[in-house]
């Protein structure tokens, strides 16, 4: 192995808290991209998954990635909890069908961390398993199959998968069929896939709240902005630039949410992804709706908000200027026909003034003009009636005219000098 690949590889060790094994040298002309990817949080609730489901238990979790490839590696998490986590099996696979806990035996792949079949994850860490010789192609559905001991101390999770997920008591990770599982549609303790691809290859991070995160979304239709991106990119030739979506429902710029604020999580969800190019950040509702129904938005309070949603937009930019990822920042959407928030004239005020920021400050790299895509022109502070939700989501028709409003020519190249 060479120096710089030995520098490589200790680089990705300490951004990921460790690694059980040192990196396997690339081919030449090839490196590693995120392909898929989800935003990590504490599930809280009905979003748990009851600790006796865990105890000597499989979960197969099936990703749909955007990129394809011969060979890929999976990326687990143990970010939240407060003790190390045990793993004594896993395998990925193609799986059957949108939906269905079968999968491809004849792709059925066990997963390996420097050549063993378990690994254990210190609490605020995250691991990559060994490659995979597993080709296949982009859009595909993959199914991550692992094997639980005993529940983490503390679950690590995305609540929003948007995709059912399989459970069945026992190992039963080189199962190609699984008659009897239990169902869910939460995704726990799995954060990325990552596909060997060639130079050039590069992949964009969808950062927002659950407006990115697909909210009104149906399990298995794979209808959110960002699933339409991949398609549309696919369709233009551009099968050389993955999507990865790091949404959290409810999130917020500056505080936290039901997961983290998008500032604290900005390095992990984008600027460590392997080959991330470009960040289309949406964000910035929630915390204008959240000021206004707490009865918080006087107008010094209304002000210092704006102004601090700007702060922290130059300082995400600066951090990802300094790895060469460029920033498209992505305008606020109308709300104004939402009961959850029942905005008045000062919100949409500063929803417009933000938005016009995002759009001539010079701050941002590119802009993605979700408010123009999906307002009303007769009632532009309400989404158009053909793409809304219920006043504050889009519709499936409304997550398409946003996958349809991204530049796709903004997402060839980044020139942001490293």
């Amino acid at each position: 192995m060479s120096r710089q690949s030995i520098l490589a590889a200790s680089l990705l060790c300490l951004s990921l808290g460790g690694c059980a094994a040192i990196a396997v040298q690339t081919p030449a002309g090839e490196y590693w991209v995120a392909s898929w990817g989800s935003a990590q949080l504490v599930p809280e609730g009905q979003n748990e998954l009851p600790a006796a489901q865990w105890r000597d238990a499989s979960l197969r979790q099936v990703v749909r990635v955007s990129l394809g490839g011969r060979q890929l590696r999976v990326k687990l998490s143990n970010v939240f909890s407060t003790a190390p986590l045990v793993i004594d099996a896993g395998s990925v696979a193609l799986a059957t069908a949108p939906g269905k806990a079968d999968v491809d035996a004849a792709s059925l792949r066990p997963l390996r961390f420097g050549g063993a079949a378990s690994i254990t994850i210190p609490a605020g860490a995250e691991y990559l398993s060994d490659p995979v010789d597993l080709p296949h192609a982009a859009g595909a559905d993959l199914a991550i199959s692992l094997h639980f001991p005993q529940a983490p101390a503390r679950q690590t999770g995305h609540p929003g998968a948007r995709a059912t997920s399989f459970r069945v008591p026992g190992n039963q990770v080189l199962a190609a069929g699984w008659p009897q599982a239990d169902t869910f549609t939460r995704w726990y303790q799995i954060t990325g896939v990552e596909v060997l691809d060639r130079a050039g290859a590069h992949t964009v991070v969808a950062i927002g709240d659950s407006i990115t995160d697909g909210y009104g979304v149906n399990p298995d239709t794979y209808m959110r902005w960002t699933d339409g991106l991949a398609t549309r990119l696919r369709a233009a030739g551009m099968t050389d630039v993955g999507v990865v979506n790091a949404g959290i429902g409810g999130g917020r710029m500056l505080r936290d949410g039901l997961g983290p604020n998008l500032v604290s999580r900005f390095e992990r969800d984008v600027l460590a992804r392997p080959g991330v190019s470009h960040a289309i950040v949406m964000i910035g509702v929630n915390d204008f709706g959240v000021q206004h129904r707490n009865k918080e938005d006087t107008p010094a309070a209304r002000a210092a908000l704006l102004d601090d949603l700007k702060q922290a937009y130059r300082q995400i930019v600066a951090r990802a200027h300094l790895q060469g990822v460029c920033v498209l920042g992505a305008t606020i959407s109308p709300y104004g026909g939402s009961g959850y928030y029942a905005p008045g004239p000062d919100n949409e005020a500063d929803r417009l003034a933000y938005n016009q920021w995002i759009r001539s400050a010079g701050v941002v790299d590119g802009v993605v003009d979700f408010d123009a895509a999906l307002r009303d022109p007769a009632k532009p502070d309400h989404l158009l009636k053909a793409l809304d939700n219920d006043g504050l989501h889009p519709s499936t028709a409304g997550y398409k005219a946003m996958a349809d409003a991204v530049p796709l020519e903004q997402l060839k190249t980044c020139r942001i000098a490293r």
